[in-house]
């Protein structure tokens, strides 16, 4: 399957359309995606969600889990989390998707289209996309709940706002959580651009972007994709 453009300039576009054309911004997704050769965005996305391995790396996953999940833009990284999602969902596990790139509808549509039941996801399933997504927000929002699944789109979001706590604290937060309640926690990532042009087929942990200090080996397992080949690592 080839599109025109990779997913974040197609969305690009879509929010500039939805600007000009005073659309909402599920319109102007449904409205590109056509122009693609889908009947809609949803269905955009769930093809290329099914190039990735998603099923084998949830195998891999255990509780207590801390994960990064790095891609350059466009590589399906959020279409992967949403995956993991709903295969959490499946497996009867209660699961909260953070986003503060998307609307909560645009993601619903996304799980839909990937095959999630509208029931498991009204009873399971919390959708953030709030401006205050960090660590003390996450696990003020999961509370108690056991076994959880949480996804963060993305890792370089968190501490943005300087009143936050710097992102190696706000991890090591979430490792000691996910530790003390068997959660799951899968922290997409963006993969510094330099990656582009250095020859090598897939990323690893020293391609990650980090504008402020962070120690990898935080976390415990890492996946990196590109071009539709995905790697799954061990502890860095």
């Amino acid at each position: 399957m080839n599109l025109s453009a990779p997913i974040y300039r197609l969305k690009r576009k879509a929010r500039m359309l939805a600007r000009e054309s005073k659309l909402p911004l599920h319109a102007a997704l449904d409205r590109i995606s056509h122009d693609e050769g889908f009947q809609g965005w949803s269905h955009l996305t769930a093809a290329i969600a099914r190039q990735h391995p998603a099923s084998e790396i949830w195998g891999k996953l255990g509780p207590g889990d801390l994960v990064l999940l790095g891609a350059r833009p466009g590589q399906g990284k959020t279409l992967l989390g949403l995956e993991l999602t709903r295969l959490a969902l499946a497996a009867g596990r209660p699961a909260y998707f953070f986003t503060l790139e998307d609307s909560e509808q645009i993601v619903t549509e996304r799980l839909h289209a990937l095959g999630a039941n509208a029931s498991p996801i009204g009873a399971r399933l919390s959708i953030d996309a709030s401006d205050f997504i960090c660590a003390a927000h996450i696990i003020e929002k999961v509370g108690d709940t056991r076994g959880a699944m949480i996804v963060i789109d993305y890792l370089q979001l968190l501490d943005q706002q300087r009143r936050l706590p710097d992102l190696a604290s706000q991890i090591g937060t979430l490792k000691s959580f996910a530790g003390k309640t068997g959660a799951i926690v899968v922290a997409l990532s963006q993969i510094d651009r330099r990656f582009d042009a250095s020859g090598r087929s897939l990323p690893t942990r020293s391609d990650v972007r980090l504008p402020n200090p962070l120690d990898l080996a935080l976390f415990s397992k890492a996946c990196f994709i590109h071009q539709g080949v995905a790697r799954f690592d061990g502890p860095g």
